[in-house]
C-alpha cells in the first residue's frame, strides 16, 4: 500500500485513491477467481466420490475433468501389476487398449522412475523430452501439472493435466486443491475396483469361476446392441458334456465337479479376452464371441472340441475318465430386427437349437444353425435320453 506524503495534496490522495482502487479491484477478482476455482474443485470431487462403477470413474477422470476445467489433455496413468484394473474392464465389456488418454502399467516405477519419486503436484513448464511418455499425443502443450496418486503410502497412478497456456501451471502457484484432487481420485479408484469385485462375485459361477447366467443375460443385450451399432458380427456356442449324467452315476458327483471345472479351464484356454464364457446351467456352458462371424466361431468351437477330447480328465483317486462335448454355433444374422432383447434371445435359441442337433446326430460335433427350427418336442426327448 502506498505511504502518504507528511503533508498530502488533493491531487496526491487522488493518485492513492486510485491505486487502492485498483489493488481493491485485483483482490476482488481474485477472490471471485480462486472462489469460482475452489467451486469447481468442489463439484468435481463430489462428481468422483459418487461414481458407482470403475468406467464411470475414469471417464469422470478424463472428460469429466477436461469439461470442468477447460484442458485440451488430461493423462492417466494407472499401476495395474495384476492386471486387475484391465479385468475388471473386460468384465464391463470395455477393451483397455481403446482408452486413448489411460494407460495402465505393470510397474509405474520403471515406467517413469523420475516422476514415480514425486510425492506432491509438480507444475511447471511443458518439456518434451522428459514429459513426452506421460503426455505421448500432447500437441503444443505449454504448461504442465503431474498429481501422484497415492493411497496407503503406495504410489498407484499419475493424473496428467496440460495446458495450451504457460502460465496455467507454473511452480509459484499453489497445488492444494490439485493434491487433494489426486487423493480422493485414489481413493475413489480403490473403491470402485472393489465395488466392481463384490459385483463379479454375484455374477460368477463358484464352481468354475466362468460368469453365471445372470452376467449372460446382461452382457448379451450389449453386445447385441453393439455388435447392431457398428455392423460387428457376433457369435454364440453352446457347449454341452456328452453323457455328463454317466460321469455322476460312476464316479460321483465330487468327480461331476472335478470335470465342470477342467472343462470351463480348457474352455478358456482356447478363448481371446474379449470373449464371454459363461456357465449357462448343469454341464452347459455358452460363449459369446464378439467381432466373431460364423465360420471363425466353427473353427474356434473345433478347436475346443479338440482341446477337450485330446487328454482324459484326472479324478480324485488317480482315475481318469474320457469326456467329448457336443457344440452348437449361431450367428447373429444381419436382416435380424427388433429390439436387443428379443435379437439376443433368438441368437441364444438358435446356438440352443444347433447344439441339439449335433448331439442327436451321434455327439462330439459342432453343429452350425441352419434357419429351420428344430421341433421342440425333438429338444425334449434329445434331453431325456442324454
Amino acid at each position: 500500500m502506498p505511504k502518504p506524503p507528511p503533508n498530502p495534496s488533493f491531487s496526491d490522495l487522488a493518485f492513492i485513491n486510485r491505486q487502492l482502487r485498483q489493488r481493491l479491484d485485483s483482490l476482488t477478482r481474485e477472490a471471485h477467481h480462486n472462489e469460482e476455482v475452489l467451486k469447481r474443485f468442489h463439484d468435481r470431487e463430489l462428481t468422483l466420490l459418487a461414481t458407482e462403477s470403475l468406467p464411470q470413474l475414469l471417464d469422470c477422470l478424463i472428460d469429466g475433468m477436461k469439461s470442468s476445467f477447460d484442458l485440451p489433455d488430461i493423462q492417466l496413468i494407472l499401476h495395474d501389476p495384476d492386471h486387475e484394473l484391465r479385468h475388471l474392464l473386460l468384465h464391463s465389456g470395455i477393451e483397455p487398449d481403446s482408452l486413448s488418454d489411460i494407460r495402465f502399467v505393470d510397474q509405474i516405477t520403471t515406467f517413469s522412475p523420475r516422476h514415480a519419486r514425486y510425492k506432491a503436484p509438480w507444475l511447471g513448464p511443458y518439456q518434451a523430452q522428459e514429459h513426452a511418455p506421460l503426455f505421448p499425443t500432447a500437441s503444443n502443450l505449454r504448461s504442465i501439472a503431474i498429481l501422484p496418486m497415492i493411497r496407503r503410502s503406495q504410489l498407484v497412478g499419475f493424473i496428467g493435466l496440460g495446458s495450451h497456456d504457460p502460465e496455467r501451471f507454473t511452480r509459484r502457484h499453489a497445488s492444494d486443491f490439485l493434491n487433494r484432487l489426486a487423493t480422493i481420485s485414489a481413493i475413489c479408484l480403490e473403491n470402485t475396483a472393489n465395488r466392481e469385485h463384490l459385483v463379479i462375485a454375484g455374477l460368477t459361477d463358484a464352481l468354475t469361476g466362468l460368469h453365471n447366467r445372470r452376467y449372460l443375460e446382461r452382457r448379451l443385450e450389449e453386445e447385441v446392441t453393439r455388435a447392431l451399432r457398428y455392423q460387428y458380427p457376433l457369435s454364440c456356442l453352446f457347449i454341452d458334456a456328452d453323457h455328463f449324467k454317466q460321469v455322476n452315476d460312476r464316479h460321483g458327483h465330487g468327480a461331476g465337479d472335478s470335470v465342470l471345472r477342467e472343462l470351463a479351464l480348457r474352455v478358456k484356454e482356447c478363448l481371446r479376452l474379449s470373449d464371454i464364457a459363461t456357465r449357462f446351467g448343469g454341464e452347459e456352458f455358452t460363449l459369446l464371441l464378439p467381432q466373431t462371424g460364423a465360420a471363425e466361431a466353427c473353427n474356434l468351437a473345433e478347436r475346443i472340441r479338440d482341446r477337450i477330447q485330446a487328454k482324459p480328465i484326472a479324478l480324485h483317486g488317480g482315475e481318469t475318465v474320457d469326456v467329448t462335448i457336443s457344440i452348437g454355433v449361431a450367428a447373429l444374422r444381419p436382416d435380424d430386427d427388433g429390439d436387443s432383447q428379443a435379437i439376443g434371445q433368438r441368437l441364444l435359441d438358435a446356438a440352443d437349437r444347433a447344439l441339439y442337433t449335433a448331439k442327436s446326430a451321434g455327439r462330439n460335433r459342432v453343429q452350425l444353425a441352419s434357419p429351420a427350427s428344430m421341433p421342440e418336442k425333438h429338444r425334449e426327448i434329445t434331453e431325456i435320453n442324454d
